[in-house]
């Protein structure tokens, strides 16, 4: 075994940059998994970890052999890219989510880099729950986001090992997917509202369209009086050729969710993301099960466990975990697995137009229960936003109604290297 040490030098280089420098390996826990191109081995009485399914297999894109040697990462309280680097000079690159990005960088170096560095990048099952199982005092959200960076990273990895897109190595193809233009402002007006939806429709195709309504965590209160019977009834009746969708944010308790959902429903809204408080599942289940429209959620959830309860359950219709904060595209094709073996689609959730947009598009023309469309942010002036244009190339475009998904290996992106020296840097690295 081998320990891992960081050393934190007192001198800065240029734009404000640390180097986080990590010996070896910390240990490295795989006796519970089998290598290869099998499943992970259940006891007599069927027990399944980390999310897996009866007769899963563990991914096996690449041939074993070589070691992830370096971790870097780019980061602001943003947004924060992640390369990772094997000894054969083979990089890929990935993201860590949204939203104080920093701080999950910092739990990256300090809580995963030990784990992942000296490891072969084949082995992406057992990483992912490795980084997971001996962080367990910590669950979840920082260490899952964290991980999202890694995993995403490695991904990028085997495609240009490959010379393939994603979406190819876990057995799609990189064709246009739908989008539906996902409104995240619960200040503008229902006329306004209307008013960017009908352009986004003339000019870019555009048929699907969420808005929000209520308040996020609300308890049952709304943005100003009255905003969400007049939004609903305003968008539904303008918008009535296109496919509606709403997002409660944690707003209702079940009986105002329900009151809710049958106003929509006789407005012609189809989807209700969210209506309760998400950690409520017995809460969204009530709801599901009295509403003919699609009940959707999930993309707070990071816990397997929780997933299998929740699609158990049938807690919700359409299943949408966000692939930045579950912990990457490993753990969240477990999720689809599950979803698609109750029956259910899967939608991931993609709510800014950072690298999260792109993973997405490529998982959901790979798995064989995505849902009808994916989600596309129409916030442009926001600060995320911003960011986001300067991240990578070439950016996502909208076409006629759908998101094209680059042909090229890898995400099929680069990296923009003008942002990346405005951010913080720092690595870890495995001396052997």
């Amino acid at each position: 075994m081998h320990n891992l040490r960081h050393s934190y030098p007192k001198n800065r280089i240029k734009m404000k940059r640390r180097q986080f420098i990590s010996g070896s390996a910390a240990s490295i826990l795989t006796a519970a998994y089998l290598p290869g191109c099998i499943g992970q081995k259940e006891n007599e009485k069927g027990y399944y970890y980390q999310g897996r399914t009866p007769g899963y297999l563990e991914q096996c894109i690449i041939d074993p052999g070589l070691k992830i040697t370096m971790i870097e990462t780019f980061s602001t309280p943003e947004v924060a890219l992640v390369k990772v680097t094997t000894d054969s000079g083979a990089e890929g690159w990935g993201q860590i989510s949204t939203y104080n990005s920093d701080i999950a960088v910092t739990v990256l170096h300090r809580n995963l880099a030990g784990m992942v560095l000296g490891r072969d990048p084949a082995d992406i099952d057992a990483i992912v729950d490795d980084c997971v199982e001996s962080n367990h005092k910590y669950p979840w959200s920082y260490v899952c986001r964290a991980l999202g960076g890694i995993d995403t990273a490695i991904w990028d990895l085997y495609g240009k090992i490959k010379g393939k897109p994603v979406c190819e190595l876990i057995g799609g193809r990189a064709d246009p997917v739908r989008i539906y233009a996902s409104s995240m402002s619960r200040t503008i007006k229902a006329e306004d509202e209307v008013t960017r939806f009908r352009k986004l429709e003339d000019e870019k195709g555009v048929t699907a369209f969420k808005f929000r309504i209520g308040e996020t965590n609300g308890r049952n209160g709304d943005a100003w009086p009255g905003r969400t019977e007049d939004i609903i009834k305003t968008v539904g009746s303008a918008m009535s050729g296109s496919s509606l969708l709403v997002d409660g944010n944690s707003c209702y308790t079940p009986d105002k969710a329900i009151a809710v959902g049958k106003l929509l429903q006789d407005n012609g809204i189809i989807q209700f993301e969210e209506p309760c408080p998400y950690w409520e599942l017995e809460w969204t289940a009530e709801v599901t099960a009295a509403l003919s429209l699609d009940v959707s959620g999930g993309e707070q959830d990071n816990d397997l466990a929780q997933w299998r309860r929740m699609i158990a359950m049938k807690a919700v219709d359409i299943t949408q975990p966000d692939i930045l904060y579950i912990g990457g595209i490993a753990r969240t094709m477990r999720v689809a697995k599950m979803a698609e073996q109750a029956g259910l689609p899967c939608i991931p959730h993609s709510a800014n137009n950072c690298m999260v947009t792109l993973f997405t598009l490529h998982m959901m023309r790979a798995i064989p229960n995505a849902g009808k469309y994916l989600e596309y942010s129409i916030e442009s002036d926001s600060g995320i936003e911003q960011t986001a244009r300067k991240l990578f190339s070439p950016a996502l475009e909208i076409d006629d109604g759908h998101l094209n998904l680059p042909p090229e290996p890898g995400w099929g992106v680069q990296v923009n290297s003008e942002w990346m020296e405005s951010a913080e840097y720092q690595k870890s690295e495995w001396k052997g």
